[in-house]
């Protein structure tokens, strides 16, 4: 039997955490015909392929997708929560997969925070300002919107985030402190390509 039909799929792209339709948040190389995007999120509102939390992924059959996005989500949930996200992230992917992670670094946070600046707006984003305090307990202006899953209940630093994904199980995890007060994160699976870290290099900035 020929792998041409193989080779010809749609790499699937479990997209969790999505949000809105259309968001900014996916890497250009994560885009575009040779990745099927199936978006998953706790929010019915924002019209998810999958309705579920991260923590629970059942309805993914194992060893199925090809790539897992998260954007700023695992300090959604609680510290004892975390493991079992990890592997469910880990189950779900094919041998040759690999799960890209961005959050807020607690590291950077906190030098803002001694400085007495908590409150000092870091930068703006769509949804407006971001400081310190946002960053730590989760978006202020979503909160009060009534958006209660926006808040933050753990945090990383790239030593906790790296042991956590080694712990999952994953093959091999690279931390990088990103330019925004993020932490990016690749972790890798036990067949995947070494073209992978070199595609997605410039992402993880």
């Amino acid at each position: 039997m020929s792998d041409d039909g193989a080779a010809a799929r749609p790499r699937q792209l479990l997209h969790v955490g999505c949000g809105a339709r259309g968001n900014r948040d996916l890497p250009a190389c994560l885009r575009g015909p040779a990745w099927r995007e199936i978006r998953l999120d706790i929010d019915p509102a924002v019209e998810p392929d999958i309705v579920a939390s991260i923590s629970d992924l059942h309805m993914v059959a194992d060893a199925s997708i090809d790539a897992i996005f998260s954007s700023h989500n695992l300090e959604h949930l609680d510290a004892f929560a975390v493991p079992r996200a990890l592997a469910e992230f880990h189950r779900v992917l094919r041998a040759d997969g690999y799960a890209l992670i961005t959050l807020p670094d607690l590291r950077a946070i906190a030098l803002h925070i001694a400085a007495d600046q908590l409150d000092a707006p870091l930068y703006q984003s769509p949804a407006g300002p971001i400081r310190p305090l946002d960053m730590l307990f989760g978006h202020q202006a979503a909160l009060a919107a009534g958006h209660q899953h926006m808040a933050h209940r753990t945090g990383f630093t790239a030593s906790t985030l790296g042991r956590s994904l080694l712990a999952a199980g994953f093959h091999e995890v690279r931390v990088h402190e990103g330019r925004h007060w993020d932490l990016w994160a690749l972790a890798s699976m036990p067949a995947t390509g070494a073209a992978v870290w070199d595609e997605l290099a410039q992402v993880m900035q």
